[in-house]
């Protein structure tokens, strides 16, 4: 009796999780294949890399002006990876040599095939791609680019000097865990931070005593341009929408968007950066999914105010938006007002109320919302990727000056 008992719960649990024909599917998987076999997780598989450990390079002698940058594996269109690939090119023109380390593959299984799409969707490097850590050259500066990276980077016996590519506090990524300490700990290995930021820049000096040195955000200026409207008359609000990614604040977002059509129903919404088809959103909306920049620039274009949250460190879109001539709404913290200022865009308090009277206001009142369009295009029209690329030779320059064999 107890174990009849046992089943008619589990079936009962069944029907609660997964409905009816979710648990005649379960029971009848059971009764055909038996039950499910475990499946273990394999923590130390998964965590050994942050063990201390050697990774020896060939024989041979640092040139100067080389760089390895370790890397996790990427998809096409990460911003992450296109920002590091960016830089990458840029210092290829300055005549530096690089070669690329993807730590722990998983999307791709061969180097050429890896290095022929970095050159196809992202920039035409010259840089060699390597596949794990068997054969990497000695090198002159060897760059972590993400906190599993850093525990390569300390690892590789090869490096005249080690350096941190840090575009965002990573450990805010996680609930306060394993990882958020394992990423946390990165930051007292010792390397020079190269930081997309002051706020990053002051928060690692402050908080780990890391040597840092800043870099600022660039524009694609070819790209991003104020195009011609094609239905003027129509109000629309952009929204940078990806659920997964949680410092972007999804779920905030909707709130906002929700209150703003209440209120001006007549409102247009149109969101961009993830696929939302499995969310209920009561209010009208487009939504665009993951788009090609291009087709982003020009969506840009079509929007009077845009909503970007960055609950980490700030978000690349709002001087791209601005160069398309769209305002932005986003939240107030120095986090975001090292790249944002209320002379360029709309900073307030991360509340729903108070984000919806931001954007109602712009939308509201045209004098001011030109304006601000204005000064935000005027801003992004000075922001280059070259410059940045100075920067960021202005840090390894630094390091050359000032550091000794790590």
């Amino acid at each position: 009796m107890g174990l009849l008992m046992h089943r008619a719960r589990q079936v009962a649990a069944l029907l609660k999780r997964d409905g009816a024909w979710g648990a005649l599917q379960a029971i009848w998987r059971r009764l055909r294949y038996g039950p499910a076999q475990p499946q273990y997780v394999d923590v130390f598989g998964h965590y050994d890399f942050a063990l201390p450990h050697v990774i020896p390079p060939m024989p041979g002698q640092p040139e100067p002006g080389t760089l390895l940058w370790f890397i996790p594996d990427f998809n096409i269109g990460s911003g992450g990876h296109t920002t590091i690939f960016r830089t990458i090119w840029h210092l290829e023109q300055k005549g530096y040599q690089s070669s690329i380390v993807i730590c722990k593959p998983v999307m791709h299984q061969d180097a050429q095939e890896a290095r022929a799409e970095i050159r196809e969707h992202f920039f035409p490097l010259q840089a060699r791609v390597y596949l794990g850590f068997a054969g990497l050259p000695p090198c002159e500066f060897a760059l972590a680019t993400g906190w599993d990276t850093a525990y390569s980077v300390r690892a590789f016996a090869g490096a005249k000097h080690k350096l941190y590519f840090v575009q965002d506090f990573e450990p805010y990524f996680y609930a306060m865990g394993s990882e958020h300490v394992l990423a946390e700990n990165t930051y007292r290995f010792g390397f020079f931070g190269i930081t997309a930021g002051d706020w990053l820049a002051d928060k690692l000096a402050r908080d780990y005593g890391m040597v840092t040195h800043a870099v600022r955000f660039g524009v694609e200026q070819e790209r991003y341009r104020r195009r011609p409207r094609r239905e003027p008359h129509i109000r629309r609000v952009f929204f940078y929408a990806r659920p997964p990614t949680q410092r972007r604040a999804f779920e905030l977002g909707l709130l906002v968007l929700n209150a703003v059509w209440q209120r001006l129903p007549d409102t247009h919404f149109i969101m961009a950066g993830w696929d939302t088809s499995n969310y209920r959103i009561p209010f009208p909306h487009l939504s665009c999914g993951t788009v090609t920049p291009d087709e982003l620039a020009d969506v840009f274009s079509q929007c009077d105010v845009a909503l970007v949250l960055s609950l980490t460190n700030a978000s690349l879109m709002p001087p791209e938006l601005m160069a398309c001539g769209c305002t932005v709404v986003s939240n107030r913290g120095l986090n975001v007002e090292w790249l944002l200022s209320e002379d360029v865009a709309v900073l307030t308090d991360a509340t729903p109320e108070a984000m919806t009277d931001a954007v109602c206001g712009l939308l509201q009142d045209d004098a001011r919302r030109s304006a601000l369009s204005a000064r935000g295009e005027a801003y992004a029209r000075d922001l280059h990727w070259a410059d940045m690329a100075d920067q960021f030779e202005a840090g390894l320059q630094k390091v050359r000056a000032g550091s000794t064999l790590s």
